[in-house]
């Protein structure tokens, strides 16, 4: 379906929760003509039914329904795979173009729902799967269209991002700072997508493919938990003149884009760098390209309002602009199995029951894996019998920091798990 220019678009609506009621509430705010919601399909209807929509939007909890009325674009907020794949992919064959917020869909389905999108000429559109209310999508598929990135650097979890700077600044523990998450609504009773990684994967997949032309499985992408982080991390950190974010990155490391760099995980961060500037549940995403240079997208990362302010954002492009079913067609999308780690330093962090020789015991594992020491840090006024303190490392591949760092769990002064964290 290729429409006119400004035409009024009947939305109909899947799913009914926090940002599907912020939708409702954006789409019939609306003074313009544009966006019209015709149908709301949910679980539970009578549970669900409000007051505040105009009593002509019709509810059912039948997608089939959305499929056979008039209706220009569905909206999919029910998450996950299934059925959220079926029924995007039974409404773009119905030649409806779809708009969605489904990170988890378009990270792991986006390349055959996006030929199916081009098949019947209509369109999948996904600015909020990325960043919330930060338009990155629309930014590097227009805005920086014209060069060439080479790598795209981001804070992509608001809720890691409220964790990290609530141990930052109110010198909290990772435990205390998730339960004020979760008392916020940042953070789901079981966090596990957010703090492990899985979430900022799959964003930092579709990026990949939006703005370097790579097909990459969020699987492929190697994450580390900020779990193991604790307050102190924060009090060397600050020593080293740096702060501690969950880093997403995706960078070429030839022309040809067989091989990149790419990792999700905590890293220390320099105070001078933008990354470290965010703050709260705020999200960032730089490009670097090879004409451009450095270009920043910030903004509101998480929660229903920004959410949804991305979502209608893409509804009133198609109703300005139309189906841009030709821009969206995914050739040239390269999928690699190559993904290499880049060189770095790093910050590794210990905890042991002090006694003579630590030092040379690590000296000794790092030295045979060819790793230089380049700083050792210790904060006064601990215990012997539980002695944090800091070695700084001189670049080397993260994958021979890991097998280093394995032989150091190993020792015996060790009280907790060793901490090793790139040094951006």
């Amino acid at each position: 379906m290729v429409w006119a220019f400004c035409m009024a678009l009947n939305v109909g609506l899947v799913g009914f929760g926090t940002v599907g009621k912020s939708v409702a509430r954006l789409i019939t705010e609306r003074h313009d003509g544009l966006l019209h919601l015709t149908h709301v399909c949910s679980r539970d209807v009578a549970r669900r039914r409000v007051d505040w929509l105009p009593s002509e939007v019709c509810w059912t909890d039948r997608f089939e329904d959305l499929l056979t009325a008039p209706i220009d674009a569905v909206v999919e907020l029910i998450g996950g795979l299934e059925p959220a794949a079926d029924w995007v992919s039974r409404a773009l064959e119905a030649g409806k173009a779809v708009v969605t917020a489904n990170k988890q869909l378009v990270a792991t389905r986006g390349g055959a729902l996006l030929a199916l999108a081009c098949q019947h000429r209509t369109e999948l559109a996904f600015e909020a799967a990325v960043g919330g209310g930060i338009p990155i999508i629309r930014g590097l598929r227009d805005g920086i269209a014209g060069d060439r990135i080479r790598s795209i650097v981001g804070i992509l979890n608001g809720t890691c991002n409220f964790i990290l700077t609530r141990m930052e600044h109110g010198g909290v523990s990772y435990a205390a700072a998730l339960r004020e998450a979760q008392e916020r609504g940042y953070a789901e009773a079981d966090p596990s997508e957010d703090v492990d990684g899985d979430d900022a994967r799959a964003k930092l997949s579709i990026l990949a493919r939006v703005g370097l032309g790579l097909e990459l499985e969020p699987s492929q992408l190697r994450a580390q938990s900020i779990r193991p982080l604790d307050h102190v991390d924060f009090t060397y950190a600050r020593r080293l003149e740096s702060t501690i974010r969950q880093v997403s990155r995706v960078a070429l490391r030839d022309n040809a884009g067989e091989q990149i760099e790419a990792r999700v995980g905590p890293a220390l961060v320099p105070l001078s760098s933008p990354l470290a500037a965010i703050v709260g549940s705020r999200n960032i995403v730089v490009t670097t390209g090879d004409y451009g240079s450095e270009t920043l997208f910030a903004g509101h990362g998480a929660g229903g309002n920004p959410t949804a302010v991305a979502v209608v954002s893409d509804l009133v492009a198609l109703a300005r602009h139309g189906a841009r079913w030709v821009d969206v067609c995914p050739h040239g999308a390269k999928r690699t199995s190559i993904v290499s780690d880049a060189p770095s330093p790093h910050y590794l962090r210990l905890v042991v029951n002090d006694r003579p020789g630590i030092i040379a015991g690590l000296a000794g594992v790092l030295s045979a894996h060819d790793i230089n020491i380049d700083a050792v840090l210790q904060e006064p006024g601990n215990p012997k019998s539980a002695l944090p303190f800091v070695v700084t490392l001189e670049s080397c591949p993260e994958s021979t920091m890991r097998r280093a760092v394995e032989e150091i769990a190993a020792l015996d002064f060790n009280v907790q798990p060793p901490l090793c964290l790139p040094m951006l």
